[in-house]
């Protein structure tokens, strides 16, 4: 079938995606424009590495409110055209980035960003309770290891699980969306604000 400039248009800005790859996928899904977004996914997902080092240096700055104004999250995204940054896919994944920061209350980005004594003192608290536990001490370090895991799990946003959905983790969302946007897409740093934060301490 013929496919006419309106469905290329409507793909393009729903996705991102650039006009020709638009063409070929709405091509191989007979003119269905969800099929053509999944081809377009799968098709991107092989192509993910090889996106990893391009310049992202356009994007967005996302902010919600959450709870009637009890929690606020700003958080910077970013991609590497205007055009991208401007699209629907974009934003929507924007969007539940801030949402997941909102909900799971991460402290870093990535698990590079865990400053070492940061590591070293859960690292501390986990010997610590394995010894008042009176663990035997062979399994000592396996059970330490664990604890260790189980705090990046929920202190690191991309090891988080992602909450619409619990087969995900924000990793993963965001290869996909690197795959179907078609740009390497970076998520640069965030503030997460919660009423009464910090009032205990002072």
């Amino acid at each position: 079938m013929a496919i006419t400039t309106e469905q290329i248009k409507a793909l393009r800005e729903a996705t991102g995606a650039g006009i020709l790859d638009c063409r070929k996928a709405l091509e191989q899904s007979d003119g269905d424009i969800k099929k053509a977004m999944d081809f377009l996914r799968e098709k991107g997902l092989a192509t993910v590495a090889k996106r990893a080092d391009r310049v992202a240096s356009e994007g967005m700055l996302e902010l919600y409110s959450h709870g009637d104004g009890r929690v606020g999250v700003m958080v910077e995204v970013n991609c590497e055209t205007d055009f991208v940054a401007r699209s629907k896919a974009f934003r929507t994944f924007a969007h539940e980035v801030a949402l997941q920061i909102a909900a799971g209350a991460p402290r870093f980005i990535r698990e590079e960003d865990i400053p070492a004594d940061v590591l070293e003192q859960e690292r501390q608290k986990a010997l610590k309770l394995a010894s008042d536990e009176g663990k035997p001490a062979n399994v000592v370090d396996r059970i330490v290891e664990g604890r260790l895991q189980k705090f990046k799990d929920e202190t690191v946003l991309l090891r988080q699980t992602y909450i619409r959905d619990d087969e995900l983790t924000i990793q993963k969302l965001l290869m996909q969306n690197i795959a179907f946007i078609g740009e390497n897409i970076i998520i640069r740093r965030f503030t997460r604000w919660e009423l009464g934060q910090g009032l205990a301490e002072e």
